[in-house]
């Protein structure tokens, strides 16, 4: 691939932000012992759901506006819940199903039957494997698995591979991506290997401002400084991941984000040209309990009372000195106004590095990058025409929306997970 190809998209990196939004699930033996990481010893006969429906998550997943979902394979407690030939530390090992289950299958059905795309999380660090402490024999023992998962369940759209418990540690990266390459060529890489897109830094769920598409690093996890430095920048789009709990496992001890907590999230991850891939962690019947449905519809409904009825304008360009240029939006008449989003054509790279938008004179918001999108909450005006200013060389804009949300505020996340999760590993 050629060094300018490498900070564009590619076709499968442009569609998956095009998503915009995921769900999450996290279920395995930690959900029946209400931890976050066990260390592998749990029995395998732990994991009992009494009413498991794939099809009740998935539908969640529909009804709050995701578009993919991920589902913990095998987290770094080691329990598989596939039947896989690598090892009897497995659903095949539970009384679920009478041990003839396939969760990973049943999931990938679920989400292709209702048209998400599907994703895998297989934790690089396994804390039961025996071989884990010979790198070359638990390489291929890993290999083994997710040639497993890359090969049984269809079209895979993403890959997790989690950096946590892994700093240090040298994996075999060109034997596990040459599988990646040879069966799943489209799928998104998170973070590790040969990645497509990257951790946004943190578990809370927020991006920063900046947002850069192209980087020449990833943070590994959240419980070291390591940092993978990359040979040369790499077009790395960032996902932001979040659990609707506190914990990333359900526990009876927990609950669910606020409505505000929520908005805050999306407004800080999609709202700045991220995805959101927001956990949402089914209990021990094996369903998503209902207050956490009812949140979850609840955020949905407030999302799309704010932004489901945009007013699109029509844009123009009209000036442009070096790598400041100006553009008129015109709104098909007077228009009242409280929000606005801003799209990037950043099909041939990032390129807006800065942004304001006026009215009459005034600014209304301005920031750095846009991507995606890029969502400001503004003073209530009513306006017929709007100038954008960006600055950056060849940006293009691809479209400006605004919003009469009544006066909606952007609230502050309630509290972090980084720091205020509770400590159940």
């Amino acid at each position: 691939m050629r060094a300018v190809d490498e900070l564009r998209p590619s076709a499968a990196q442009l569609a998956w932000q095009q998503l915009e939004l995921g769900m999450f699930v996290h279920v395995g033996v930690n959900t029946f012992a209400g931890c976050e990481w066990s260390d592998g010893t749990l029995p395998a006969a732990s994991f009992a759901p009494s009413d498991l429906d794939a099809g009740q998550w998935v539908a969640v997943a529909q009804e709050m506006g995701a578009r993919y979902l991920v589902l913990t394979a095998k987290h770094h407690d080691g329990f598989c819940l596939w039947p896989t030939a690598t090892t009897d530390y497995s659903v095949a090992s539970s009384p679920w199903r009478a041990g003839r289950g396939d969760l990973v299958g049943e999931v990938a059905d679920a989400c292709r039957a209702a048209g998400l795309a599907f994703g895998v999380y297989l934790s690089p660090w396994d804390r039961h494997e025996p071989r884990y402490a010979d790198p070359a024999a638990y390489d291929a023992f890993y290999t083994a698995q997710l040639r497993e998962l890359c090969t049984r369940y269809g079209r895979l759209g993403e890959i997790w591979f989690d950096g946590a418990g892994s700093a240090g540690r040298v994996y075999a990266w060109d034997a596990i991506m040459a599988v990646v390459e040879e069966t799943q060529p489209d799928a998104m890489v998170f973070n590790m290997g040969r990645p497509t897109i990257r951790w946004v830094g943190n578990e809370d769920g927020l991006a920063g401002d900046p947002v850069h598409y192209v980087t020449d690093r990833t943070e590994l996890n959240s419980y070291d400084d390591d940092v993978t430095g990359l040979a040369r920048p790499r077009y790395l789009p960032p996902e932001c991941d979040v659990s609707l709990r506190r914990g990333w496992f359900w526990a009876a001890d927990d609950e669910p984000k606020s409505l505000d907590h929520l908005l805050a999230v999306h407004y800080r991850s999609v709202g700045r040209g991220t995805n959101l891939l927001l956990n949402v962690p089914p209990d021990t019947r094996g369903r998503v309990p209902d207050a956490d449905v009812a949140r979850l519809r609840a955020w949905r409904a407030e999302l799309d009372r704010r932004f489901g009825r945009p007013v699109t304008a029509t844009l123009e360009l009209v000036t442009e000195d070096g790598d400041r240029r100006t553009w008129r939006g015109r709104l098909p008449g007077e228009v009242s106004l409280d929000h606005l989003r801003l799209r990037e054509d950043y099909r041939e790279g990032q390129r807006v590095e800065r942004h304001v938008v006026r009215h009459r004179s005034a600014v209304l918001a301005e920031g750095r990058t846009v991507g995606q999108q890029r969502v400001h909450a503004v003073p209530a005006v009513s306006a017929a025409v709007l100038e954008v200013e960006t600055v950056g060389a060849g940006a293009r804009l691809l479209a400006l929306e605004v919003f009469d949300t009544g006066g909606a505020t952007v609230p502050e996340p309630g509290y972090r997970a980084s720091t205020d999760e509770p400590e159940r590993r």
